[in-house]
């Protein structure tokens, strides 16, 4: 923790008396007054401390809050000379581990300590509730800097899709970033979650994280997402997985001595298990992390409509509205089934998949749709080593639409599941709570034990990958 965090004092606004107690069967009572948090530097006379101001969005979103500050004393009596997790200590949870026997139970779960210890310790108040730990992660994380450059490549459809490659990071890695990597060292491709990108906190994370190793690093911003160009009336689903398949074909050629991984989170998890499905054999990828996949797109649909879970709906669906209206244009007088008025105006992702993406992929309905999206199918036909990695209380990634069946009987996949963690938060380990997830220490140790294996043995060889013409065309490179 740096020296600003340790300036930070923590004010939770809270108007849900006894809601941890309670559990989440009673938590749309007090939703209005929910989680709602911010920092500020923390005065030495405590009882001059007040709320900073806060950001509107939030503000409208949270509703009203009491200011409590949490602090630890210092041996000499000093504020935040302890760490934050000192103050309330929770307990060491087991993580559930499942896999199949071979390789992967034994030689690469023994280079993976984290997984190891099999014990997962949630940050105190924040990590007791999934909606709490979902929602800070979210909006109170701290966001790393970090510069790319972009290039644009032109799919066979005539759509479009920015990569972005990282080049600087926090200034006081700024030495390790100018290092040059080797040629053949491995690269690692980047699938944010639905409208996620290279903006996001939890892909910087990581980012950074794997360039510290000596990896090369990509991510892909899907069609319309992190102001990617959107130049067919054509966007991406949970089911389109061409776009990646012409993705990795890309990065392999640019990177023909080095072995390609891929991690994904959430929806761009579901389209990368369900990419390494279709491909078996022939995969590319040597292998690939699978972080809050939702799995089952029905089930994940079904909870997604229940209580709170209403206001992720009403947030994604305002992010897919705002990318939609960027190039509403592309959509006059298309005719057909869309509904383009349902899709400009919806209120949930549900409206949004009905009046635009079903009718774009060729689905009769959207129940259609999600079924046949759904990952977890996939699994039986994953044929390159595969970590999976989700909460149990994931409140848009279900517990209960984990294929664990599917990924014991598959030798090649192996399943950490967190006791808490909500969705894209896991605001545990020793950087906790406004730094890197605790997952980014556990990815790091898979991919560095798998890449080990293929270095060691040399047991798989990826095939070389020959550029083909009518792949994909660069149109564009921007900062």
């Amino acid at each position: 923790m740096d020296r600003g965090d340790k300036c930070r004092a923590v004010h939770w606004f809270w108007l849900m008396p006894g809601v941890l107690a309670l559990g989440e069967g009673r938590m749309e009572a007090y939703s209005r007054g929910f989680a709602s948090l911010a920092c500020s530097s923390l005065p030495r006379n405590l009882s001059s401390a007040r709320a900073p101001p806060f950001h509107s969005s939030a503000d409208s979103f949270l509703g009203s809050r009491i200011s409590i500050v949490l602090f630890s004393r210092g041996r000499r009596g000093g504020v935040g000379r302890q760490p934050l997790r000192t103050l309330f200590m929770a307990p060491r949870d087991d993580l559930e581990i499942v896999s199949g026997d071979g390789e992967l139970r034994s030689e690469i779960l023994h280079n993976m300590p984290t997984v190891k210890r099999g014990k997962y310790r949630a940050f105190p108040v924040i990590g007791s509730n999934r909606h709490v730990e979902t929602v800070f992660a979210a909006l109170y994380r701290h966001r790393p800097k970090m510069r790319f450059r972009r290039e644009c490549l032109r799919m066979i459809d005539g759509g479009t899709v920015a990569l972005d490659w990282p080049v600087m990071g926090e200034d006081r890695d700024a030495a390790k970033w100018r290092e040059k990597l080797p040629s053949d060292a491995p690269v690692l491709l980047f699938l944010p979650g639905l409208t996620g990108g290279s903006h996001d906190s939890y892909v910087k994370y990581l980012v950074s994280r794997v360039r510290n190793i000596g990896w090369h690093t990509v991510v892909f911003n899907s069609r319309g997402c992190s102001d990617s160009p959107v130049t067919s009336p054509k966007f991406y689903s949970a089911s389109f997985t061409e776009d990646l398949r012409q993705v990795v074909r890309f990065v392999a050629y640019r990177f023909p001595e080095s072995r390609i991984y891929a991690v994904g989170w959430s929806l761009g998890a579901n389209i990368l298990v369900r990419y390494l499905g279709q491909e078996g054999e022939n995969c590319i990828l040597s292998g690939a992390v699978s972080l809050c996949n939702p799995f089952d797109l029905v089930v994940a649909d079904e909870d997604f409509r229940k209580g709170f879970n209403n206001i992720y709906d009403k947030s994604l669906a305002t992010s897919l509205r705002t990318i939609f209206r960027k190039h509403a244009a592309l959509f006059e007088e298309i005719g057909g089934e869309y509904n383009i008025p349902l899709a400009a105006n919806a209120k949930t992702v549900r409206q949004f998949d009905e009046g635009l993406t079903r009718v774009s992929f060729g689905y009769r309905s959207v129940d259609e749709y999600y079924a046949d999206a759904s990952s977890s199918k996939s699994i039986e036909h994953v044929k390159v080593p595969l970590f999976c990695i989700q909460a149990a209380n994931d409140p848009i990634a279900p517990n209960r639409a984990i294929p664990r069946a599917a990924i014991k009987e598959n030798r090649n996949c192996l399943l950490v599941v967190t006791p808490k963690g909500g969705h894209l938060g896991w605001v545990a380990g020793q950087n906790a709570p406004f730094r890197n997830p605790w997952t980014d220490t556990v990815v790091v140790e898979y991919l560095e034990a798998v890449e080990s294996l293929y270095r060691d043995r040399k047991s798989i060889q990826r095939e070389q990958v020959s550029r083909k013409e009518d792949d994909h065309v660069e149109i564009a490179c921007a900062t």
